[in-house]
């Protein structure tokens, strides 16, 4: 998991940047292949007024515009929480190489926990999944965000 500690670090770094007190502090980097950022983003549900603006599907966007490809071959998806369904089948769509997961989502996740669409070999494309990156620094801070909601 060690090779995968500072890309982990950018997400979270990406993921405080969430507005206080607004949406879920989660982040998303997307790497190209050699391991350069081609698009961070964080939740942006709240403030965008849009159920579907979680970090990964804002981030895969910003990645593929960047590219000019809807397809992300090759690259890497940095994520601090397990994404959720909607997010999962984004990835396929997408077809990353890799997924690198901070904390395991027990209630919503589908890269493992408790669907694993990333994974379904029914499906066009199958991603690696690398989870429990930083677990606990990624816990800490959704922990710490809904303790404040309490």
């Amino acid at each position: 998991m060690a090779p995968w500690t500072a890309a982990m670090d950018s997400a979270l770094e990406v993921a405080a940047r969430a507005p206080a007190g607004g949406d879920v502090p989660v982040g998303a980097v997307v790497l190209d292949p050699a391991g350069r950022v081609l698009a961070a983003a964080h939740n942006r549900c709240e403030v965008d007024r849009d159920p579907t603006a979680h970090a990964e599907m804002l981030a895969i966007r910003a990645a593929a515009a960047r590219l000019g490809d809807v397809r992300l071959e090759g690259c890497t998806l940095v994520v601090t929480l397990e994404p959720c369904t909607m997010c999962a089948g984004a990835i396929v769509l997408a077809r990353p190489a890799r997924l690198v997961l901070g904390a395991w989502d027990p209630k919503a996740g589908a890269c493992g926990s408790v669907r694993d669409v990333v994974r379904d070999a029914r499906l066009n494309h199958r991603v690696e999944v690398i989870g429990g990156v930083e677990a606990d620094r990624a816990a800490w801070l959704l922990r710490d965000f809904f303790a404040g909601r309490r």
